[in-house]
């Protein structure tokens, strides 16, 4: 029986880490550094597209959301928290990527709005690339979920029709946005139901 899918691409945080720095990151910062909340996401909000798009780098995201007056901590305190909030997803899809990598029955992949900085992090100090031969990261390629053409982008490189890829995500507007270009996709929501799912796509 030949293998159902060309690639599987994956989402990063919220399937095979914790979250690099969305709502519960940011909302542990501003309690650790003491920052007004609504003021911090305004300006966070109004730059986050750019940074993960690649478009500024850090230094310019935290000039614009964090120092844009003077403050009682570094640059260099106030990154290490960012990262300090990465960790490995507890019940995530880390070990079943490792099973597919190991047995190599296709291509693996990750899809994932990341910035540069916090991306080039967690892809090291987890060793994602033993797993990912391939990062679709947002700050590599310009674009963000759920935009079509972040999907249609995908395809385009690997040169796969869109019903042999396989799509693993665990927010349902990126789902849609991939089955809707005609991946493959599966809603993540722990690691026993991603299993069972991947049986019976007949990929485990």
């Amino acid at each position: 029986m030949n293998f159902p899918f060309d690639v599987i691409l994956f989402d990063v945080g919220g399937v095979l880490l914790t979250n690099g720095w969305d709502h519960r990151e940011r909302a542990a910062a501003v309690e650790e550094f003491h920052l007004s909340p609504e003021p911090f996401e305004v300006r966070h909000l109004s730059v986050v597209d750019a940074w993960e798009r690649g478009a500024i780098d850090l230094n310019a995201y935290l000039d614009a959301a964090v120092f844009f007056e003077p403050r009682r901590f570094s640059r260099e305190d106030f990154f290490a928290f960012m990262l300090s909030q990465s960790r490995l997803l507890p019940q995530g899809a880390l070990g079943i990527a490792g099973e597919l990598a190991a047995s190599k029955p296709c291509t693996l992949a990750t899809l994932n709005n990341e910035a540069r900085e916090t991306n080039d992090y967690r892809f090291a100090q987890f060793e994602l690339r033993r797993y990912f031969k391939v990062a679709l990261s947002s700050c590599y390629v310009g674009l963000r979920k759920p935009e079509p053409a972040m999907y249609r982008r995908a395809l385009d490189i690997f040169g796969a029709p869109a019903r042999r890829v396989l799509f693993i995500d665990d927010r349902e507007e990126n789902v849609a946005a991939a089955a809707a270009v005609g991946m493959q996709t599966i809603g993540f929501a722990g690691e026993e139901a991603l299993r069972l799912d991947l049986k019976k796509l007949g990929v485990l």
